[in-house]
């Protein structure tokens, strides 16, 4: 079985692709927006594996850690790298500018949904720290929700729920 994306909406659509032949044209209409869209089977050369397609939870532990998306409508493990400074956290959507986005279709969170702040402290440990963007669901920490303007410190393995959704912190290695 291929997946594909569709190109309006970004949502995945499968097929079986031994039934036809390289060369061969297809003709595909994406269930949620209708968009009518078509393929040429085997004459383009395959991407690299996207970077939530990656399974070790590890994998961007480099200078300022990650975090590993668990629980998605896809099914999928997503591992998404953080950065010096704020990493707005939210939705994955065409035209929505944010530093982590989660592919989901989790209507529940927000395109804009959190902003983790990672920084090093006076004696060279990464600090992170969550507050909600504001999100119209809240953003949970622990099963516990952060009240409005609420800043709170977070550390490796942290679970927080955006929505149906749920990632865990994954912190930097020590230097």
């Amino acid at each position: 079985m291929k997946r594909i994306r569709c190109p309006k909406c970004e949502n995945y659509l499968t097929f079986d692709e031994t039934l036809y032949s390289e060369g061969q044209s297809l003709v595909f209409v994406c269930e949620h927006c209708k968009k009518q869209f078509s393929i040429r089977l085997g004459k383009s050369p395959m991407k690299a594996r996207r970077q939530e397609e990656k399974l070790d939870d590890r994998a961007y532990d480099q200078e300022w850690g990650s975090i590993a998306v668990i629980e998605n409508v896809f099914g999928y493990k997503q591992v998404l790298p953080l950065k010096e400074g704020d990493n707005v956290i939210g939705r994955h959507c065409v035209g929505t500018k944010v530093d982590v986005p989660i592919e989901t279709s989790d209507m529940s969170m927000d395109r804009r949904h959190c902003v983790i702040n990672v920084r090093r402290n006076g004696a060279g440990e990464v600090v992170y720290t969550l507050r909600d963007a504001p999100s119209l669901t809240g953003t949970f920490v622990n099963n516990e929700i952060l009240a409005d303007k609420e800043r709170l410190r977070i550390e490796d393995g942290a679970i927080v729920t955006l929505g149906a959704t749920t990632f865990i912190l994954r912190a930097a290695q020590s230097r």
